[in-house]
């Protein structure tokens, strides 16, 4: 993504969030008459920040920047949660450096240690755009057998809009979709020159109207924890939470681990997967690969 085309991106954004908030939302009085724009006014916007209507509209218009001080305004004004104002500097960012060639991630060793050692825990490894690096059998057959999935389209986010089986494995596959998208287009803030980043975003979105809808609307969020539901054809209904361990040797790798609260039906229904999985043996990732 060029610099153009990043700032192009910082505009949607604003219009985007602007569009979502009321008069009322941000202290401003609401007459109740009919409103020509869904949301608040260029103009209300920019009295908000304390900042000319004309700079806001170069912002939206992705003609300049902003200064540090303006966006930090403008994410107050915004409401913006802390996601989405670190996204908004992403976008804005002054100082990115020259982009350069970035070489394919192998899983870290510390981390393919830390899965070997989860035998009964599903667990795996995601690299700078969701890709599934490495894996453990339990998240094989938790999730799918990722050994099955070429290498090159082994991703979190693709297997999810492209594999049917996913609607039928979470019980909301549309939230937890949404999020995938949300924390996809956290990556292509930090990372807008990534070329692969850019296909698989293009792909999907010619492939699937729900990714098409969600990207267009540009919400944001970290990978951090959460509880999934999955109806699980082998272990049945699990409620699970997951959390995520960060490569202190490589900040963009993360290992995503699931767990079950010990003594309920789920953690027993993690035992009978793990006990299924050694039985069928499904292949956990090869660390020489």
């Amino acid at each position: 993504m060029t610099r153009s085309a990043h700032l192009n991106e910082l505009g949607e954004f604003l219009r985007t969030r602007r569009a979502e908030l009321s008069p009322r939302a941000v202290g401003l009085p609401d007459t109740g008459g009919p409103r020509r724009v869904k949301g608040l006014r260029r103009e209300e916007v920019a009295q908000l920040t304390a900042i000319s209507t004309d700079y806001y509209t170069r912002l939206e218009q992705g003609r300049i920047q902003g200064s540090g001080p303006v966006l930090s305004m403008l994410a107050q004004v915004l409401h913006l949660d802390d996601d989405q104002r670190d996204y908004l500097f992403e976008l804005a960012g002054k100082d990115r450096a020259r982009p350069r060639r970035r070489l394919t991630q192998k899983v870290q060793p510390q981390l393919q240690r830390l899965l070997d050692d989860l035998t009964t825990t599903p667990a795996l490894v995601m690299g700078r755009r969701m890709d599934i690096l490495a894996w453990n059998s339990p998240a094989a057959a938790l999730v799918t057998d990722f050994s099955a999935v070429p290498e090159k389209k082994r991703n979190y986010t693709r297997i999810l809009f492209t594999d049917p089986a996913m609607r039928s494995l979470y019980t909301d596959w549309e939230y937890v979709a949404r999020t995938a998208v949300a924390q996809l287009r956290m990556a292509a803030a930090k990372y807008p020159d990534d070329s692969r980043l850019a296909s698989l975003v293009g792909e999907l979105s010619v492939q699937d109207p729900h990714f098409r809808q969600w990207w267009a609307a540009h919400h944001v969020e970290a990978r951090t924890v959460g509880t999934k539901t999955l109806h699980h054809p082998v272990a049945g209904l699990l409620t699970l939470d997951w959390d995520t361990l960060t490569a202190s040797t490589d900040p963009d790798q993360q290992l995503v681990v699931w767990t079950a609260e010990p003594a309920s039906p789920s953690h027993d229904g993690l035992r009978i997967l793990s006990s299924w999985a050694a039985d069928r043996r499904l292949p956990a990732s090869d660390p020489a690969a």
